[in-house]
């Protein structure tokens, strides 16, 4: 197996788990410093990184007094990151056993506890976006192993749930939370969430083209 092609899909896992991990909850110190200090992670969101407040403020209180304000703001306040609200016509909400998504996670035994999530339903932004990383990191091993079928298999999943859920709707609910951010931060992280999920599509397209098989 190339050696690009699993660096590749390394890195899709990660920009998978660390989105979702920014829209399920509010940064704390340790994710905050750990993103400062990886260059790697910090290039991902340069409008934070020359925030001025960033560099004039302990981390504490760019949390208490910022992040975690516009976090709230955007994510459990004034804008609604639920694909059923995008995608109903009556934009209401559909929680528990019967909104359809709750099926495919089921499908695939993935459990999401909605209490420490903060999230009202599994078709929230960021739980779409783990469900993502879950099936990459079942990928990865899957190239690991040198089990090329099955990474296949899994990329057509990938890209059937992007194109059916995801695409449908975050594009627009990232362009509002891009205008409504009111720090660096969080602009770029719906900035980096929109181009990535867009990106992403096109590289599983090229895979869905080329009969979802990798180059041995």
């Amino acid at each position: 197996m190339q050696t690009n092609v699993k660096t590749e899909q390394e890195a899709r896992t990660n920009l998978y788990a660390l989105i979702s991990r920014l829209l399920m909850h509010e940064v704390d110190e340790a994710l905050l410093e750990l993103m400062l200090k990886d260059e790697n992670i910090l290039s991902f969101f340069p409008t934070f990184a020359t925030w001025e407040k960033r560099k004039t403020m302990t981390h504490k209180d760019l949390i208490e007094k910022y992040l975690n304000v516009d976090f709230t703001n955007l994510l459990l306040l004034h804008l609604i990151p639920y694909e059923s609200f995008y995608t109903r016509e009556d934009q209401m909400l559909e929680t528990g056993g019967e909104n359809p998504i709750q099926k495919i996670y089921n499908d695939f035994d993935f459990r999401v506890e909605l209490d420490k999530a903060r999230v009202m339903a599994g078709d929230h932004i960021a739980v779409e976006l783990e469900f993502m990383y879950k099936l990459c990191e079942a990928q990865s091993k899957a190239l690991k192993d040198e089990a090329y079928e099955v990474a296949g298999e899994i990329a057509e999943l990938e890209y059937h749930f992007l194109q059916e859920h995801l695409l449908e709707w975050t594009p627009m609910f990232l362009l509002n939370m891009k205008n409504e951010a009111g720090t660096a931060l969080y602009f770029d992280v719906a900035d980096l969430a929109l181009e990535f999920i867009l990106s992403d599509f096109e590289y599983l397209s090229e895979l869905k083209n080329n009969g979802y098989t990798y180059k041995i």
